[in-house]
């Protein structure tokens, strides 16, 4: 996204924020990109809204701080709704995202970043591949470092796939044509049968 537009939409997700949650405890808002966060895929942007932590403490771990984050979104529900989905509009894959602002807790893990927080996927043009076909799919969370995530980024901005998680569905693929993959089932399936006789 070119700065002008990008520029344009922080300003009107601003202003339809202070116009969805008047007088709501908001510290500011952001809109963020690809390459400006690494958990943003290419052809992502990440709507977010920063609520005021509103007398939190640095004493305060993460359950309290969650406990206030849900207990914004809890009243103003219907306001989250509708903004996400005039950001479902918007011809871009958004993601919108709540978090609480100030300092994190102390129990907090990894980089120093605001948290808690809510993400809610959207829309938007890209399609959402929710199966292959082969069963249910089930949620994996893992961790990648620089290269591999630079290789499932090249994946998406050639076409290959359409998201991270995509691009991981794509690689596991390939893996399960190679022959020797085969071979490393049946030998698998050998060991759990040794191991039964025990």
């Amino acid at each position: 996204m070119e700065q002008a537009q990008l520029d344009s939409l922080r300003q009107k997700f601003d202003e339809e924020v202070r116009t969805r949650f008047p007088g709501a405890p908001i510290e500011r808002t952001e809109v963020l990109q690809y390459g400006d966060d690494p958990e943003i895929e290419p052809g992502q942007v990440l709507a977010r809204v920063v609520v005021d932590p509103q007398g939190a403490t640095d004493e305060d771990g993460k359950e309290e701080r969650g406990q206030r984050l849900e207990a914004f979104r809890d009243a103003h529900r219907d306001a989250i709704h509708k903004l996400r989905d005039e950001l479902n509009k918007l011809p871009a894959s958004v993601i919108f995202e709540l978090t609480l602002g100030g300092e994190p807790p102390a129990d907090a893990e990894g980089p120093k970043r605001f948290g808690p927080k809510m993400r809610m996927m959207g829309g938007g043009p890209r399609e959402r591949v929710m199966g292959t076909g082969e069963g249910p799919m089930i949620p994996v969370m893992a961790r990648v470092g620089p290269e591999d995530l630079e290789t499932l980024d090249t994946l998406i901005q050639v076409g290959i796939a359409t998201s991270r998680a995509e691009a991981v569905r794509w690689a596991l693929a390939r893996i399960r044509e190679r022959p020797a993959y085969e071979q490393l089932r049946a030998r698998t399936s050998e060991i759990a049968d040794l191991k039964g006789q025990f």
